[in-house]
């Protein structure tokens, strides 16, 4: 298989496959103009049928690929985000979140722990072949508290880190997995640490899901005496 077939993305081959998708249904439309001029109704109607069935597949395709974009793609376990946190107050923290080619955001957070989920999604079969890496995205940052009573009543601090496009890839392919032969499994993943005022983490992904490691000596005493 040529190099460069393997380098594309499966958001750029969704792109190329909608392209070819337009250039075709223009052809036929252009086909069904000519016929009808002729009187040729039948083979006119036929050709602006099929160039309505192939726009809207290449429609389908070009919103398939604008919801994979926001996915990020993933060779092997790379740092995907760094957070650094200060106390506010009694379980009360500010977690900066510098995510990878991402502007910087500061969320405030209640509670002993701290939290991040992220959508991983894995091809197999024809999309190994073709070079697709694990493709993964940030959902949900949120607080938690050790004590499973307050868990349940203490006020509770969720952000949203994902956005979503006009189709939703993920929900699609939830429902229609087994239709779908290049993707292998589709799974969330959730990983958290004790916050710590001055506490520096860094958030890795992997194929296999999401890892947290302490960077400063704040965050390392917070780890070691985590209960």
């Amino acid at each position: 298989m040529p190099a460069w077939i393997s380098a594309l993305g499966p958001e750029t081959i969704l792109v190329v496959i909608a392209a070819t998708g337009g250039v075709i249904a223009l052809l036929l439309v252009i086909a069904a103009v000519r016929r009808m001029r002729d009187w040729e109704l039948r083979r006119g109607s036929v050709c602006l049928l099929g160039a309505a069935v192939v726009a809207a597949l290449g429609v389908g395709g070009a919103m398939l690929a604008a919801s994979l974009h926001t996915y990020a793609r993933l060779t092997h376990e790379q740092e995907a985000a760094r957070a650094v946190l200060r106390a506010l107050g009694p379980q009360r923290y500010e977690l900066l979140l510098v995510r990878v080619g991402e502007p910087a955001q500061r969320f405030e957070l209640r509670g002993d722990e701290w939290q991040i989920d992220a959508r991983v999604l894995k091809w197999r079969g024809m999309g190994t072949l073709l070079g697709f890496d694990t493709v993964y995205r940030f959902e949900r940052l949120q607080g938690r508290y050790a004590n499973n009573d307050q868990e349940r009543k203490a006020p509770r601090t969720v952000h949203a880190l994902g956005s979503e496009g006009a189709v939703d890839f993920w929900q699609l392919l939830k429902k229609y997995h087994g239709y779908m032969p290049l993707a292998d499994a589709l799974y969330g993943s959730a990983a958290y640490v004790p916050m710590a005022d001055g506490a520096q983490y860094a958030v890795s992904v992997s194929a296999t899901g999401l890892l947290i490691r302490p960077l400063n000596d704040p965050a390392k005493q917070a780890v070691g005496g985590w209960k």
